[in-house]
């Protein structure tokens, strides 16, 4: 990634006046895949020092449709006018040619990208599942050195098989439509086990009574589902569009948080995604390192040759390695 030649510790200096120049082109720059950039990136985490007090890292999930953009933009816009700095990571599906955001969600938030205390920032997800991107943990904690105290990560929104993005944040929100009974049944077990809140959106109109069905089935849903915490996920009517429904949304993140920290688990979550990202961070480095060897190279063809010949893919790869040690 060509650029400015700031220092590393100029960089962090712009960053920690939440300069924009300086967060924009850092943001790139923990996107990039080059090798160079890595290295430019680690003496700038290197400069920025200790990790700065924690925000409140929300990530808004659910199928496309849902509303994702307009709820982001609608709370997004409440914070900020209560004084909080936010910051959006809007995770877009990836272009088949540049790997590039192909949405542009500051064309769906308008209000908000332009708000003083708000910054939207689209992020492409490479390709990589789980509704987030790879460089989603970077980013949210260079939005951290910059002082945003509410980061909202709004997932791709590709089906529901986007419980990675627990991974990276304090909490899950899961957002439905007010489509009864099918919206419910669509909803896959893992997404409902990992959702610490879920709101029913769109409730305005003719949709006011079927999304208030629409709650109370997810309520009786959530029955089925027993979380180690005990914390009890609360189901909220509510219309993005119109704000009816949004104060009580608020209150019941803040409870949420409140209860968090007070019983420990934001420490414990905080914890275990530190230990998930190393070893997601491991394991995808050792992948990219194993792909450069031309000792694995070729184990690796003759294990696939071997697979494409009916063989068990973990007896070929065990035989192709391990074998003639």
């Amino acid at each position: 990634m060509n650029g400015p030649s700031w220092t590393p510790e100029e960089w962090a200096d712009g960053i920690r006046r939440a300069d924009r120049a300086f967060l924009g082109r850092a943001l790139s720059l923990v996107e990039s895949h080059l090798d160079e950039d890595a290295e430019r990136a680690a003496a700038l985490f290197a400069a920025l020092g200790p990790a700065p007090q924690q925000s409140l890292r929300l990530a808004i999930t659910g199928n496309p449709g849902a509303g994702k953009s307009t709820l982001t933009e609608a709370l997004g816009l409440h914070w900020a006018d209560m004084g909080q700095h936010v910051a959006v990571l809007a995770v877009d599906p990836s272009s088949s040619l540049h790997r590039g955001s192909i949405l542009g969600d500051k064309t769906r938030m308008d209000l908000l990208s332009k708000h003083p205390k708000a910054f939207i920032r689209p992020v492409a997800s490479g390709g990589q599942l789980g509704g987030v991107a790879a460089s989603t943990r970077a980013a949210i904690e260079l939005l951290e050195y910059a002082g945003y105290t509410r980061i909202i990560l709004e997932t791709v929104g590709v089906g529901q098989n986007e419980t990675d993005a627990a991974h990276y944040v304090d909490v899950m929100l899961l957002l439905a439509l007010p489509n009864t009974g099918d919206e419910v049944q669509g909803i896959k077990r893992g997404i409902m086990e990992c959702a610490d809140l879920i709101a029913v959106n769109k409730c305005d109109g003719s949709l006011v009574e079927a999304g208030v069905r629409a709650a109370a089935q997810l309520r009786e849903s959530l029955k089925w589902f027993r979380r180690d915490d005990g914390w009890n996920v609360p189901v909220i009517a509510l219309s993005a569009q119109t704000r009816q429904g949004l104060i009580e949304l608020d209150e019941a993140l803040n409870r949420f948080e409140r209860w968090t920290r007070g019983t420990g688990q934001f420490d414990a979550r905080r914890a275990q995604q530190r230990a998930h990202a190393w070893s997601e961070a491991w394991q995808r480095f050792v992948a990219h390192w194993a792909e450069e060897q031309p000792n694995l190279a070729r184990a690796k063809a003759q294990a696939k040759e071997a697979f494409d010949q009916g063989q068990s893919a973990e007896v070929a790869l065990r035989a192709a390695f391990y074998a003639k040690k």
